[in-house]
């Protein structure tokens, strides 16, 4: 099957989904990834002292680095500003997206839940405009496209992702519908790609974003109810 991943910036992709995308591979599927912005707007090309078109090269070098580690069939770094995908007519972001999803004809999509984990509007903005395409599409025909899921934590009630760098938004257990149980190749997968971020090895490093994601990876399935949860997202196509 095709998987395309859609999220707004760089590392999105490592944060934890990297990991599933690993295992995708791993089992024989095409895997390609779409990122709305080259996260130039980020704190640190302060830091770094760089200009924003300076941090947007370096992002797509660190990006570049993961599409190797993950063998991905493809992966696509679009020029809307990071930041400020609030302030954009949705349909230009819409129009995108709906012209990547012609092009590969995915079985399944995948990007954020509606609270985007981190709050962050640019992610909130992606969750929305990729579900409004994706209806879109099936309403007109496209039925290549047969799974919309979301990428998540879920809430164990332990509050363990408030680390102070991030306050992290979790989803309820009755939420998700999938839950992948990870190899040690995938572990190894995930850290590798989180390695690839040079310039954000401190932020990395704050959040244990590897050690919180654990031996498994979660997703909400959108319109489905999975009790119990299925363990692949192809399960049930």
């Amino acid at each position: 099957m095709k998987f395309l991943y859609i999220f707004p910036h760089p590392d999105d992709e490592s944060f934890g989904p990297a990991a599933a995308m690993n295992r995708q591979k791993r089992e024989g599927h095409e895997v390609h990834l779409l990122t709305l912005t080259h996260g130039e707007a980020t704190s640190q090309r302060i830091k770094l002292g760089v200009s924003k078109a300076e941090m947007a090269d370096i992002r797509f070098r660190e990006m570049e680095c993961v599409k190797k580690r993950l063998q991905l069939d493809s992966m696509e770094v679009l020029d809307f500003p990071d930041n400020q995908l609030k302030e954009l007519d949705p349909r230009k972001l819409e129009s995108a997206i709906k012209e990547r999803i012609v092009k590969i004809q995915p079985d399944i999509v995948v990007s954020y839940p509606v609270h985007g984990i981190s709050g962050f509007h640019d992610h909130l903005v992606t969750h929305a405009v990729v579900k409004r395409v994706y209806l879109e599409m099936k309403d007109r025909g496209a039925n290549y496209l047969k799974r919309l899921a979301f990428f998540t934590v879920p809430d164990d009630e332990s509050d363990s992702f408030q680390d102070g760098v991030f306050r992290m938004i979790q989803s309820k257990k009755p939420y998700i519908d999938c839950v992948f149980e990870l190899s040690d190749d995938d572990r190894a997968a995930l850290s590798d790609c989180l390695d690839c971020y040079k310039t954000y090895r401190e932020v990395i490093e704050k959040t244990n974003v590897f050690e919180k994601i654990g031996g498994k990876v979660h997703f909400e399935l959108f319109m489905e109810d999975c009790k119990p949860p299925i363990r692949d997202l192809t399960a049930g196509i």
